[in-house]
């Protein structure tokens, strides 16, 4: 596989394309696999990089698009326009296709002859910290790592569909997820809900809260990254997935 990187289409079930961008372990043995789902700036360099990091841990890491229905491709920065063109394709997210592209990530990391066995991990920022735990609800993947993960506990999902939520005791695998004290786009009664919702559920996982960290905080590019906030919950990732998916 020798650490390459490469944009790869991926067939969805609607019979669209859904593009994504794959890095490869060193190495010729299968791996396991691993799905990087971006924030609102689409697969730009940071979630390139964060892809890339996963592959030099051993795992095959991919980072699908799914603003591929209304903005395929977009790679936008941390500033005011990225902010605004970011919203108007986060507005138009329906909970419905987001499950459907996690089910189709997952198949495609499945057919894949260099990935190794049926369990697969997923991790997320922001909106991919929610698409993140709504994978973790509505597929079979064995460990997820959702980062600060917006309006998960919000009174509707994506496009006026049902709480995510209320979803949570459909998750299987083992979840963590973490979030800042000082973000004030996740309030703390939210995350105070997703405790308690995993928790009545019986869901394997944990919540970690860092008190000095704001939302994007494991973004090195933004400027509420906060290094050490960072440096421990991608410790802590990188324990999850050796533990559940080698």
């Amino acid at each position: 596989m020798n650490g390459t990187t490469q944009d790869v289409q991926i067939t969805t079930s609607a019979g669209g394309a859904m593009g994504a961008y794959l890095a490869l372990p060193e190495g010729d043995e299968p791996a396991p696999g691993v799905i990087v789902w971006m924030e609102i700036f689409g697969v730009n360099g940071h979630i390139q990089d964060v892809t890339r990091r996963f592959a030099a841990e051993g795992y095959v890491a991919l980072a699908p698009d799914f603003f591929h229905r209304t903005g395929p491709g977009i790679q936008l920065g941390y500033d005011e326009a990225g902010f605004e063109e970011g919203f108007k394709h986060l507005s138009a997210l329906k909970a419905d296709e987001m499950i459907a592209d996690a089910r189709d990530a997952v198949a495609y990391l499945r057919s894949r002859d260099d990935v190794r066995g049926e369990k697969v991990g997923v991790t997320g920022f922001c909106i991919g910290g929610h698409m993140a735990y709504l994978t973790a609800c509505e597929t079979d993947v064995a460990a997820t790592a959702s980062f600060y993960g917006g309006a998960i506990a919000a009174p509707e999902g994506p496009g006026g569909a049902e709480p995510t939520l209320g979803r949570s005791s459909k998750i299987g695998g083992k979840i963590q997820c973490f979030f800042g004290a000082k973000d004030t786009l996740i309030p703390q009664e939210h995350v105070e809900a997703i405790k308690a919702s995993l928790a009545d559920a019986g869901v394997d996982h944990e919540i970690f809260v860092y008190e000095e960290a704001d939302h994007g905080f494991h973004c090195d590019q933004r400027d509420t990254y906060h290094e050490a906030s960072a440096v421990d919950a991608w410790a802590k990732t990188k324990v999850l997935f050796a533990s559940v998916l080698r």
